[in-house]
Order: structure tokens, then C-alpha cells, then sequence
């Protein structure tokens, strides 16, 4: 009994010291002290998932040029993850300069700031009130003499189409911020930290959706009325799991948490 109170008064300051971080808002524990949010999560998918066991001949034949996949288990990335905890990442690139793209279908302007600003000032909540265009997110545009070093500890899926080359970009992006509908080639989407929920439509089903409304303000007006011939195929991505998606897929992406993510882009 005694050692038992023993332990109690050791662990409770621990605990008080954690209740008033989270309350404060300063810390998630659990993700690498990138804050939770409060966006809530479908639990629904409807991408198929695969392991370790597909095979590159497989790839190339089931989805490479027709269907999304989500993959689990084909890398490990826990020594990259270990680096891009918030501290981390400030204490290597805090006075780095980072562009800031609109988050907007076109991403019309571009803006450069010191990354501790972006993390400590802009990285928050999205305004669901607030246009794409009046919405800042760091996702690509990287310089790579910077970064180099931090990339080189990434490894990608292990999976190639013939005719391209990879490119990475990489992002840190608050809960509830996202990229609204587009399209480009194809690549693999890793989720570091947080949760990414990704909704698609293959070439031939253009979505309705306006290319400056956030992705969060896409979901509460326009997801409802969806009819179920009309709704996307979706996923929420958790950390160590990959999306690969094809050449021309239309899709959106909305950050539940604050989010650390990087793509590998096969051009």
C-alpha cells in the first residue's frame, strides 16, 4: 500500500502537467506535439487496402492505371517521423524562409515567411467562413538545398511506374485546412503525423465543388446533399499509411489534426 502512494505521488504531477498542456492548447503528446483536432473522422472507406505482401507486378496491375490503393505496412518511415515532431523541425528549420501557397484549387499566390512564424502564428483551426484564397498552407514549393537533408531520411513506397521520376513535396497544414477538388499525375500521399481524410473521383466524374471554397466548407454544404450515385470514394489516412492515386484523379484532402504529410509526385 505505501509503495503504491509512492507511485501515486510520483505520477500524479505528471499527469496535472500534461492535462494543463493539452487544456492550454500547447501540446498533443501523442503526435509528435502537433496539436489534435476536433474535426470529426468517417469511419467509412471505401479504398482498398493492401500490404506488405503486393507485389510491384501487382501494382502495376490491379492499380497503378486504374484505382486508388491505400498502403500499410510496405515502408518504415519511424526514423523520418522522429524528426518531424514540432521541436524538431523548429529546432533545424525554425529561421528557414517557407512559401505558402492559397488553398485553393489554382493556388493563386504565394507568400514566403520564416517557418517558426508559419508554425506558431499561422498554423491554426480552419475559419470556416474563410475563402480558399485567404487561407495559407504549406504544402510543396520546398527548397531542396535546405531541406535535402530532412528528405533523404524519407523512405518511399517501393513501387514505380515505367516513364517516370519521383519529386517530393512536403507539408505541415492545421486541422480542418485542406486542398479543395483538382487533378494532376500520379504519386503516393504518406501521413507522418495526424489524419488526412481524402475524397476522390476517378478522370471521367468531374466533381461540383467551387475552386475557392476550403475543402471544410465543401463538406458541410455541398457533401450532404450528395446523392449516393454523386458521392466520392474516401478514406481517412492515418500515420504510416500511404494513398496511391492514378494519372487525372480528381481529389480533395481535409486535415482532421494539425498534419504533417509528404507526397511523392511520378512525373
Amino acid at each position: 500500500m505505501a509503495a503504491a502512494r509512492r507511485l501515486l505521488r510520483l505520477l500524479l504531477p505528471l499527469a496535472w502537467a500534461w492535462a494543463w498542456a493539452r487544456s492550454a492548447g500547447c501540446v498533443d503528446l501523442p503526435g509528435g506535439g502537433w496539436l489534435a483536432g476536433a474535426v470529426p473522422e468517417e469511419e467509412r472507406c471505401g479504398v482498398e487496402r493492401a500490404d506488405a505482401s503486393l507485389t510491384s507486378s501487382l501494382f502495376l496491375q490491379r492499380f497503378a492505371f486504374s484505382r486508388p490503393v491505400i498502403l500499410r505496412g510496405v515502408t518504415d518511415n519511424s526514423a523520418f517521423r522522429a524528426l518531424c515532431t514540432r521541436e524538431k523541425l523548429l529546432a533545424s528549420f525554425g529561421a528557414r524562409s517557407v512559401r505558402l501557397s492559397t488553398a485553393n484549387t489554382y493556388s493563386y499566390r504565394k507568400v514566403d515567411v520564416p517557418f517558426r512564424e508559419y508554425v506558431e502564428q499561422l498554423l491554426k483551426p480552419q475559419d470556416l467562413a474563410k475563402l480558399g484564397s485567404d487561407t495559407l498552407y504549406f504544402f510543396g514549393d520546398n527548397n531542396f538545398t535546405e531541406w535535402g537533408p530532412l528528405f533523404q531520411q524519407y523512405v518511399p513506397p517501393p513501387f514505380h511506374i515505367p516513364g517516370t521520376s519521383p519529386a517530393y513535396s512536403f507539408g505541415i497544414a492545421g486541422s480542418g485546412s485542406g486542398v479543395p477538388f483538382h487533378w494532376h499525375g500520379p504519386g503516393f500521399s504518406e501521413v507522418i503525423f495526424g489524419r488526412k481524410r481524402w475524397f476522390l473521383y476517378p478522370p471521367e466524374k468531374t466533381p461540383h465543388f467551387h475552386p475557392n471554397e476550403t475543402t471544410l466548407a465543401w463538406l458541410h454544404h455541398t457533401y450532404p446533399t450528395l446523392p449516393p450515385a454523386e458521392q466520392p470514394l474516401e478514406c481517412t489516412l492515418r500515420p504510416g499509411e500511404v494513398l496511391y492515386f492514378p494519372d487525372r484523379w480528381w481529389h480533395a484532402t481535409l486535415n482532421l489534426d494539425t498534419s504533417v504529410f509528404i507526397s511523392t509526385f511520378l512525373g
